[in-house]
C-alpha cells in the first residue's frame, strides 16, 4: 500500500524517490527548517543523500506546491510542509523563532485587499514581527 507521500507525489506527476519522501517526512516532522537542518534530518536516514539533492528535491516540492518556502526579511528561507491554506507566521525579532497564525477571520480574509488594482489575488503572506515568550521571559529577568 502506498503511504500518503508517495499518492502527494504521484498526484503531483513526481516521481517517487527516496530522497523525495525523506524530505517530506523531515518537513512533516519539522516545520519552518533551513536548508542546512533539513539536509541533516535528511542524512540521519540516508547518510549518502548529496546537499545537491537536498536543494532539488526541495526545488522540485517547492514548485509543485508540496512544500511552501518563507523567507522573513532578514532571515534565510525555511521550508514548511503546511501548505494550500494561506496561513501566515509570526517570528521572533530576536531568536527567530517562528510559528503560524491562521487568518484572523473567516475564510482567508486577507485575500480581499482593500485595493487590487485590478489584480487577480490568490495569495497575501503576512509576517507579525514581535518576541517570544521565551526571549520576553529572558529580557525580563535581566
Amino acid at each position: 500500500m502506498p503511504s500518503d507521500f508517495e499518492a502527494q507525489l504521484r498526484a503531483v506527476s513526481l516521481r517517487v524517490t527516496r530522497p523525495r519522501l525523506a524530505v517530506l517526512a523531515a518537513l512533516r516532522d519539522h516545520s519552518h527548517v533551513d536548508t542546512d537542518t533539513v539536509i541533516a534530518l535528511v542524512r540521519a536516514d540516508q547518510p549518502t543523500v548529496s546537499h545537491q539533492a537536498v536543494y532539488d528535491v526541495l526545488r522540485a516540492l517547492t514548485d509543485a506546491g508540496l512544500v511552501r518556502r518563507i523567507q522573513p526579511a532578514g532571515a534565510i528561507a525555511r521550508y514548511e510542509s503546511r501548505v494550500g491554506d494561506n496561513h501566515h507566521h509570526v517570528v521572533c525579532r530576536s531568536c527567530g523563532a517562528i510559528a503560524d497564525v491562521d487568518c484572523a477571520v473567516g475564510h482567508a480574509p486577507c485575500l480581499t485587499a482593500s485595493d487590487d488594482h485590478g489584480f487577480a489575488v490568490d495569495e497575501a503572506e503576512v509576517v507579525y514581527w514581535g518576541t517570544c515568550p521565551g526571549c520576553a521571559t529572558e529580557r525580563n529577568s535581566q
